[in-house]
């Protein structure tokens, strides 16, 4: 006996009782699907309702993003690339520029023809807001920046290519690259006749923030020795000469203490042959350009062997370049094998640096100052050390008041009597 609902299929043979939830197995014949209750009220939910609120208040929530925010691109991503649109485009930042070193500031060249005092405008130029600030420079004077261009040229008739590269070498009229790379001479009015001093800062190239330092500390007269190594040798010897500065290659010699105390790749050694020392010699040359001669790089017992220095010294005085010892050996025959070989020769007589306290550096420039007043020329040798750029820095700004004259090294580089 069946007490619910039936249901007609419209056969009246089958008549189909209907399944409640009163008289139905527990778990079995209900296939209603589920419906949702709001946790706020009784109002039941089903999944697509659901689902059309939800795409609802996405679309309102994107209308009202872009009613607030202004971005005409919609979020787009964005790639922003520096181009030139014409050719009068501003050219680039020079080395060492405000552009070079910030990229925020550029130089865009002279706003126009020189003034008739010389002078120039040129034009600043703000890479953030695009201001541009004018600035006059005064007239360049004979040793200004055109001279000073002129220095940093190389001529490429003073070089010879080799196996290693481009070397040094006496052009096919004579000149000599000592002598076209030099600094000129000019003596301060009434002081022709004054004490000069040479001062050379030697291991320049291998500490970039070192050689910087002393870049921006050091007067132009005094001369920078460079060794062959270093990431950025290129720019700093091209800066170097910019500046007025003369420079040397500072060639690694073998010192006492060789093998333990190594000074560097392509070093030259007592134990090659003159032919190996002279093509090491010659891979040395060609790491830079634009320097007036050599000098040793440590090569205490390099410099005390007249069989290992001799070929290196003629083939130096062969490539039309002056000789320097840095005075840190007191074994060094360079002075006498310079006569032989007929080349300018200079060597330093005092090492400032050698105690590198403040008190023994400045007693060093006091022993330079007399034996300038004694012959009337004296060499010095600093290395890059912060401390000796510092105190000798300080002490070149006031070295003319007390009556002397600081000179190029190729001043007093002279010619060696042989003996």
């Amino acid at each position: 006996m069946h007490f619910g609902p039936v249901i007609d299929s419209g056969d009246d043979s089958q008549r189909v009782p209907a399944v409640d939830d009163l008289s139905a197995p527990l778990g079995q014949g209900n296939t209603r699907k589920p419906r949702w209750r709001l946790p706020f009220g009784k109002v039941p939910v089903s999944a697509g309702q659901v689902a059309t609120g939800a795409l609802g208040l996405f679309i309102a929530a994107v209308v009202g993003w872009a009613l607030a925010v202004d971005d005409p691109l919609g979020g787009e991503p964005v790639v922003v690339v520096a181009a030139r649109t014409t050719p009068d485009a501003a050219p680039a930042a020079p080395p060492g520029s405000a552009t070079e070193s910030t990229g925020q500031r550029r130089y865009d060249g002279p706003a126009g023809d020189a003034a008739a005092d010389g002078s120039r405008t040129i034009n600043i130029i703000d890479g953030i807001s695009g201001k541009s600030q004018q600035i006059v420079l005064p007239p360049s004077s004979g040793d200004g920046q055109q001279a000073s261009l002129e220095r940093q040229r190389i001529d490429p008739k003073l070089l010879e290519k080799t196996r290693h590269g481009e070397v040094p070498r006496i052009g096919p009229d004579g000149t000599r690259p000592s002598t076209v790379y030099a600094r000129p001479l000019k003596l301060p009015p009434g002081k022709t006749d004054a004490p000069r001093i040479a001062l050379i800062v030697t291991g320049l190239g291998i500490s970039t923030k070192a050689t910087n330092e002393a870049l921006t500390r050091m007067p132009g007269p005094v001369s920078f020795a460079f060794t062959p190594y270093g990431n950025e040798i290129d720019k700093l010897v091209a800066r170097a000469r910019l500046d007025g500065h003369e420079v040397l290659l500072q060639a690694p010699m073998e010192p006492p203490d060789y093998p333990d105390n190594d000074p560097g790749p392509k070093a030259l050694l007592t134990s090659l042959s003159a032919d190996q020392n002279v093509d090491r010699l010659q891979w040395l040359m060609s790491r830079f350009h634009g320097f007036v001669g050599i000098a040793n790089y440590m090569g205490g017992r390099f410099t005390a062997s007249e069989q290992a220095l001799s070929p290196v010294l003629r083939e130096t005085a062969k490539r039309g370049l002056i000789y320097v010892d840095d005075g840190t050996s007191p074994r060094s025959i360079a002075g006498q094998i310079a006569g032989a070989s007929n080349i300018p020769f200079a060597r330093s007589d005092v090492v400032i640096d050698t105690v590198p306290t403040a008190a023994e550096i400045d007693r060093a420039l006091g022993r330079l100052e007399a034996q300038a007043r004694e012959r009337g020329v004296a060499v010095g040798t600093l290395s890059a050390l912060p401390l000796a750029v510092t105190r000798v820095a300080d002490w070149a700004k006031k070295v003319e008041s007390r009556g002397f004259v600081l000179v190029p090294i190729t001043a007093v580089a002279v010619k060696a009597k042989s003996s």
